[in-house]
């Protein structure tokens, strides 16, 4: 089993990196290079979060054996002997040869700083940019990053003067080394610790919620309606890109310069805008060079970026809003099921996606009705008292896990046990239960956070690539100082145990951080403690109540502004439920002629087209007048019409302009 773990897990978290990716991101549309950089970034950060319970096991298996294998007169200081024991140290099953680990950790880490700090702000400027070449994208990144690039290389190139110039300093590579480390992990735990504290607080209250049917049917309510508002803003945005679309592509014809331009913008814009824009062309207008009033390049390169988000967005709130229809549909029938006496569920509308014959085989309606109605609500308010307690505990630890005499923190101390006994499944499966909590909290947070329009995170394909790299980057520097933390609250850091024991292969990777001790014995140590205000503040939703009173609407149970949200999405959800119910009255009046009237329709429709091929026939056959191509039907029609004209009284009008003969006057027709 020497290594099969680490592959499995390699593969494993590759397939996790490609499901989550498919299900934010759209890999018919977006840019493959946009796709492989986010899988990339996305699977390494994965990666370290489930690597790195075996790399402890396996550090705690190589501090027994060497304990067991050295004395004290052997040891000079080098290692301390943990705990001696007098029994063989037992491989465990997921044991990492040596010399893998480090080899490992060092591509894993250094290819995501590459990514985070270099490749993915350039993709990002390169996704947004709206040149027509990929020379013109490339010049837009780099002058869009040149500042972003120049602040790192004056503050580096500063420090390096700093060192050079003072003769009490003498670095080394790998102390320089150890520097940017430090400064790359500071910049990160300052936001990981923002986000943790968020997620600590927030995760175990939404599952407690989302047992609670009438809070969760309510918010859905409100999202209804701030989602209208966004779609009309978003559809009124588009038409008027649309109409400055349809400007310029009138004005720059077909052998304008430019036009090649103006086509690439069009096939960009939806299929009704680029059939109304198509009809209104008149392509054999020749540009005259006289007029001024053509647009620039630069122009059409603005106009091409506005394009592109303003499609984005629209078609994303098109799709959310179709989403969150079906989420109130389903809430409004649980509350209607919930005191059927059948215990049967009943949905209102049928599912629009064909469901699996293997689901509907065994989550029967009565099935889905203990689920929905009865368990579901206690299942997630047990869910709701675990997270809350896995919360605490991290909490707790976070603010003690600098005591190693005696050891406060609880996964240190759980963790301490479990080495006592060489029990490396339970060493493995609490490291990896707690360094999964906390991804999950702070990650959760990631895919939550919003700003504005330039980052969010849309589920069924509907994020962009610069949401897409913006999401990567932060991976990619949260990572880090999450394994660090962990680490850190278990007491396998020697920085924070202050034991010269054999570190672990992520923590030589690293470095010594005791090069730079304000930062090893002050920041890392109290900054963490900041994450209990944080949790504090996030119970008492006070940034919620902040953005409230700066004008952005928040859910909140006691605001006027959420109750009037709330009705107005009530009302849009039964427009919407009496629109979905005419249209399926539609369809089922549709099917029931279908299958009555069905057999009759084709038979009577064959007896037509059978005595239209006669007439048509006798018609070649007797006579050479244009109306013969008419069917029989046809035919009598247009003579009766002929009839009621001839009938008809004469107007007054100029009798010169028109035909006497009706028959001519209706072949000329």
């Amino acid at each position: 089993m020497s290594g099969a773990a680490l592959g499995l897990e390699i593969v494993f978290v590759f397939f996790l990196a490609l499901f989550l990716l498919h299900r934010y991101g759209d890999f018919k549309k977006q840019h493959r290079l946009v796709i492989i950089a986010t899988l990339l970034a996305w699977y390494l950060c994965f990666l370290i979060v489930f690597i790195l319970p075996l790399d402890v096991s396996t550090t705690i298996y190589n501090r027994c054996k060497l304990a067991v294998n050295s004395s004290p007169a052997e040891s000079n200081g080098s290692y301390v002997t943990l705990a001696p024991s007098k029994q063989k140290c037992f491989k465990p099953w997921s044991y990492i040869p040596n010399g893998i680990m480090p080899i490992f950790w060092r591509v894993v880490y250094w290819t995501s700083q590459f990514l985070t700090w270099i490749l993915l702000p350039f993709m990002q400027s390169y996704a947004r940019s709206g040149g027509f070449s990929i020379t013109g994208k490339i010049k837009t990144a780099l002058i869009e990053n040149a500042i972003y690039y120049g602040t790192y290389l004056l503050i580096f190139g500063a420090f390096l003067i700093y060192v050079a110039v003072n003769p009490n300093f003498n670095l080394q590579w790998n102390q320089l080394q150890t520097i940017g480390i430090a400064a790359a992990n500071t910049w990160g735990l300052f936001l990981l610790v923002l986000l943790l504290g968020y997620g600590l607080v927030e995760i175990p209250r939404s599952h407690w919620n989302g047992a609670k049917r009438g809070y969760l049917l309510m918010k859905t309510y409100f999202k209804a309606a701030k989602l209208m508002t966004e779609k009309a803003d978003a559809e009124e945005n588009l038409e008027d890109i649309m109409e400055e679309v349809r400007k310029v592509s009138e004005s720059i014809k077909y052998n304008h310069p430019l036009r090649k331009y103006v086509d690439t913008i069009l096939k960009k814009c939806p299929t009704e805008y680029q059939e109304r824009m198509g009809r209104n062309m008149d392509d054999y207008e020749d540009f005259d060079e006289r007029q001024n009033s053509y647009p620039s390049e630069k122009s059409l390169v603005k106009l091409h970026k506005q394009v592109i988000c303003s499609v984005q967005r629209h078609r994303r709130t098109q799709v959310q809003w179709q989403i969150l229809l079906e989420q109130a549909f389903y809430l409004e029938d649980v509350a209607k099921n919930e005191t059927s006496a059948t215990r049967q569920f009943v949905h209102t509308f049928h599912s629009q996606e064909p469901e699996n014959k293997i689901i509907q085989y065994f989550y029967t309606p009565t099935v889905e009705w203990y689920w929905e109605c009865l368990l579901r609500p206690w299942f997630y308010r047990v869910l709701a008292v675990v997270l809350a307690t896995f919360s605490v505990i991290v909490v707790w630890s976070e603010c003690t896990f600098f005591s190693t005499k005696p050891v406060l923190s609880l996964f240190a101390v759980f963790i301490q046990l479990a080495e006592k006994t060489y029990n490396y499944i339970y060493i493995e499966m609490a490291c990896f239960l707690t360094i999964f909590f906390l991804s999950i909290c702070v990650y959760s947070t990631v895919f939550r956070i919003r700003v504005f329009n330039y980052y969010y995170l849309a589920s069924h394909h509907q994020t962009d690539a610069y949401s897409l790299l913006f999401s990567g980057m932060l991976f990619c520097r949260l990572t880090p100082p999450l394994c660090l933390n962990f680490l850190g609250l278990t007491h396998m850091d020697a920085t924070i145990s202050h034991k010269n024991t054999q570190p672990t292969a992520y923590t030589s990777i690293m470095g010594s951080m005791r090069v730079l001790s304000f930062i090893a014995d002050g920041f890392y140590i109290y900054y963490p403690m900041l994450v209990v205000i944080l949790c504090i503040a996030t119970y008492f939703s006070l940034g919620t109540r902040c953005l409230n009173l700066l004008g952005f609407q928040q859910f909140m149970g006691d605001s006027e502004m959420t109750s009037d949200l709330i009705d107005e999405g009530k009302e849009l959800i039964k427009r919407e439920k009496r629109k979905r119910q005419r249209q399926e009255e539609g369809e089922n009046r549709r099917r029931e002629w279908k299958e009555r009237y069905g057999n009759r329709d084709i038979s009577t429709r064959n007896r037509v087209v059978h005595t239209d091929q006669k007439e048509s026939s006798f018609s070649e056959t007797s006579t050479n007048r244009p109306l013969s191509k008419y069917t029989r039907s046809n035919g009598r029609t247009e003579r009766d019409r002929i009839e009621l004209l001839q009938d008809a009284e004469p107007l007054d009008f100029n009798a010169d302009s028109i035909n006497d003969d009706p028959l001519e006057l209706d072949s000329g027709r």
